[in-house]
């Protein structure tokens, strides 16, 4: 089955509800008014689903092969990959300075969706390549941005980023690969494991970006520097060089994503891998968090992605799939709320991370400093929300998607067991989901004492005080007041034992608190976006003179924009009325405070 997405609602975030055709209007985008984004968007929808989606299949069936030296792609990974460089779709969110297409980060986003719903693992190659030439051109010297960046971008050259290591998951200050100083660059000697993409033949050279510790620096973090280690040397002239003493020793075998090659590299076995500092000495970590904030939310759209292909293939099947003689599996409600349960979920995710990529563009745009450091404390804070509810949220919905396809949705014939082994690595890189919530209970809401979080709160606020007596919506307000009460609830508690020194109780009721989170600001928003989405539709009605409810219901039947603001009307009453309540359970088990989990004797 083909890829689709739901294009109309994509048009809905960007230009109905955000408005970043109003972003046009700056200095920074000017002249990306709506008619140049929705070219863009259309071109990147075509180029998804004629030259990525032949790929998905066979990135799953062939996958990626280690032979001697090398490492092959799938078949068509490198004629794809040459033609999505051809088209500027790497770099299209950087400045055009090395090659970037200076487009806002919301647009490219949703193009972005389009590209890893079609097929993650290929996906996987141009993200990477992408981060990590940002990352040089933001904290590199002229030269060395001149050096690497703008072959990387035009997809000559590719990227990587790397930190584990055998010894070094997620606790990246116990890495022990080592760079020793030699006159203006450094000898790299050291293994890192679970390396996407860091090494294949769709590129002429790898870049790689390297977390290591110069000899004689502090351990933990705050002894990491940050290096540029090419596969291949690269000459001052921008030619390719000898080989950089960079070895692959294996490829890893895993349950989804089997296209994109996964590798445990060795750097200087020979004591000849030569790497450049980037940026300053001891702050690699720092600048790779820069990368690393980019990649969770990266993450979170795979989530998403695959959670709208998933949706998508299931709503098609269920129509077409009869049972029990000649009824369609679609007229059965068990049937029905599976769907639902899934369209809401990826209207969902979408909204949320649509809007947190619109944070980014109205940070750029924005003159005011004060505004400015506002935009980036509330994308900071939703960063990993992003992340982990997206991806938990995701794999989810892939669970339903095969659940409506029965039996059929457990074999490789039908394509939602592929998204499903393929998005579950989205909750576990990058981060684990559990860090995530740590990181938002122990970093995030208490950034700059708590403003950041108290304005994200006084927005969702603010909504609830304004449409409380909404005429249509008035209840699904009033619901998503109760649960936004309960976060702050929670909230004081996490701080109350916070203070008394109770550590282990906020890390054992992280998770719930994010999904808590999650749940509340998803239904803010998609609510928001139904208020909109009935005021459009009731001015249909009036156009066609629909003055009961039967009229209503035929123009939403044969109306495709009606049916399709309709739809977004009731994913919204659907979420609040049978997936918010799930917060209040959760509240509760909070503030329980149940310690079994902590006492037991495993």
């Amino acid at each position: 089955m083909a890829y689709k997405v739901n294009y109309r609602d994509v048009e809905f975030n960007l230009f109905d509800y955000l408005k970043i055709q109003d972003l046009g209007q700056s200095e920074k985008y000017a002249g990306f008014g709506k008619e140049e984004c929705s070219a863009i968007l259309g071109e990147a929808l075509k180029f998804a689903q004629k030259e990525i989606d032949p790929l998905f299949k066979k990135s799953d069936q062939v996958g990626c092969k280690h032979e001697g030296d090398k490492v092959t792609a799938p078949p068509g990974f490198k004629e794809a990959y040459h033609n999505f460089a051809a088209n500027g779709f790497i770099g299209m969110d950087v400045p055009t300075t090395y090659g970037g297409m200076g487009l806002p980060v919301g647009l490219t986003m949703a193009a972005t969706e389009f590209f890893v719903g079609s097929c993650i693992a290929f996906s996987m190659y141009s993200g990477l390549t992408r981060g990590s030439a940002h990352l040089i051109e933001a904290f590199g010297s002229e030269e060395l941005a001149q050096r690497f960046v703008p072959n990387m971008y035009g997809g000559k050259w590719g990227g990587t980023m790397c930190l584990t290591e055998p010894q070094a998951g997620s606790a990246v200050g116990d890495l022990s690969t080592v760079a020793v100083k030699d006159g203006d660059q450094y000898k790299i000697k050291g293994t890192k494991i679970f390396i996407s993409s860091g090494d294949h033949d769709l590129t002429e050279n790898i870049i790689h970006l390297v977390l290591a510790r110069v000899e004689g620096d502090p351990a933990g973090t705050k002894g990491i520097s940050l290096f540029v280690v090419p596969k291949f040397r690269v000459n001052p002239d921008g030619s390719t060089g000898e080989w950089n003493d960079v070895k692959t020793v294996n490829i890893e075998h895993k349950m989804g994503i089997k296209g994109s090659s996964t590798c445990t590299l060795s750097f200087g076995d020979s004591g000849n891998c030569i790497g450049y500092m980037l940026g300053e000495q001891r702050r690699g970590m720092p600048m790779m968090f820069q990368m690393m904030n980019e990649a969770r939310i990266a993450c979170g759209l795979q989530g998403a992605a695959a959670s709208s292909a998933a949706y998508e293939s299931a709503l098609d099947y269920a129509k077409v799939r009869t049972q029990g003689g000649k009824t369609l599996i679609l007229d059965y409600p068990d049937v029905r709320r599976m769907l639902i349960t899934m369209k809401a979920y990826t209207e969902g995710m979408r909204a949320l991370l649509l809007y947190s990529a619109n944070l980014d563009d109205k940070e750029v745009v924005e003159k005011d400093e004060a505004t400015k450091e506002k935009y980036a404390g509330r994308l900071s804070l939703l960063t990993p929300v992003c992340k982990a509810y997206c991806t938990d949220m995701g794999f989810k919905v892939t669970e339903l998607a095969m659940q409506v396809y029965g039996g059929y949705g457990y074999i490789a014939e039908y394509p939602v067991e592929q998204y499903m082994r393929d998005v579950k690595i989205s909750s576990i890189y990058e981060g684990t989901n559990g860090i995530q919530a740590l990181d938002l209970i122990g970093r995030k809401i208490g950034q700059k004492n708590g403003e950041y979080f108290r304005e994200l709160y006084e927005e969702m606020n603010g909504f609830c005080t304004k449409q409380a007596a909404h005429p249509a919506f008035a209840s699904e307000v009033g619901s998503i007041k109760k649960a936004l009460d309960q976060v702050g609830q929670v909230t004081m508690k996490l701080a109350e034992w916070g203070m008394s020194g109770n550590v282990l109780s906020p890390q054992l009721h992280a998770m719930s608190y994010l999904y808590n989170l999650g749940d509340v600001f998803v239904s803010y928003l998609l609510t928001d976006q139904a208020v909109l989405a009935l005021a459009k539709l009731e001015e249909i009605w009036k156009s066609q003179g629909a003055d009961n409810e039967e009229k209503k219901s035929k123009i939403c039947t044969e109306n495709d924009e009606a049916r399709f603001l309709e739809g977004k009307v009731k994913s919204a009453r659907f979420f609040v009325a049978n997936i918010l309540p799930q917060a209040t359970a959760r509240t509760k088990a909070i503030l329980a405070d149940d310690q079994s989990p902590l006492k037991i004797r495993f």
